[in-house]
């Protein structure tokens, strides 16, 4: 699971149907989350939960159960309000992947908040959370179940919370290690004849281009040092270079 994940908790206003919060548990458990918090609404531990709820079982028997969605909200810093419908006392509305950016730069704890399968969320509802989102759907059958809903909002979570951890597990190596490189890609190319030694630079600037690209890490930087030098070795007293015209 993503780190950024972990303090991430989905909140439930008044579910309906025992069914439904199971298949919220399976799609949380899908994505990474972990936190379910419950606002009044029916059974919970009900059968039909545990049915629907497969795997995720142990998020059910673990759910936060609170009587208000401000009480649910109490320790949360910032959280976004899923909504279908837009109007005068509702602000703009966010789609999944800015919400998903929105929660997960939160500063401190962050919630989704989903509302009742008949009539989501009241007006007083929406008025306590920090942000409103929506899901772009047809307008002639808009309504999603709430199942698919949270499973829209969850993925776009975990595939943005992963990307994050991709970007900051991934360091691009600095030019102190890369311009190194450049220099010793020069000299072997220079060596096997694959360069113009009157205008190396023609090559030279295509391949720096490319490298700069993929945005190479030290690791990768330290693999290419090596392979060039076994190049070296290999063609150490090569003497039927390739002529470049």
């Amino acid at each position: 699971m993503p780190p950024s994940l972990t303090g991430l908790s989905v909140i439930l206003v008044e579910p309906q149907f025992p069914g439904n919060i199971g298949m919220v548990c399976r799609a949380m458990k899908n994505m990474g989350l972990s936190r379910l918090r419950l606002v009044a609404g029916c059974d919970h531990l009900h059968p039909e939960a545990f049915k629907f709820a497969v795997s995720a079982k142990d998020l059910l028997e673990q759910a936060e159960l609170f009587d208000s969605l401000s009480d649910a909200l109490a320790d949360i810093s910032v959280s976004v309000a899923t909504t279908r419908r837009s109007g005068k006392y509702r602000q703009e509305l966010l789609s999944p992947p800015q919400a998903a950016q929105a929660l997960l730069q939160a500063p401190g704890s962050a919630a989704l908040v989903f509302g009742r399968e008949d009539h989501g969320l009241s007006t007083t509802d929406l008025s306590l959370c920090t942000l409103q989102a929506t899901i772009p759907s047809s307008s002639e059958y808009g309504s999603l179940n709430l199942a698919q809903a949270a499973l829209i909002f969850c993925y776009e979570l975990f595939g943005a919370a992963a990307a994050e951890t991709d970007s900051v597990q991934r360091t691009p190596a600095p030019s102190g290690e890369l311009e190194p490189l450049f220099t010793h890609m020069e000299q072997t190319l220079l060596r096997i004849g694959h360069l113009n030694p009157q205008n190396p630079d023609h090559i030279m600037r295509s391949l720096r281009r490319i490298f700069f690209r993929s945005g190479l890490d030290s690791r990768e930087v330290a693999i290419l040092r090596g392979m060039l030098s076994q190049i070296d070795w290999a063609a150490g007293d090569f003497s039927n270079r390739k002529r470049t015209p």
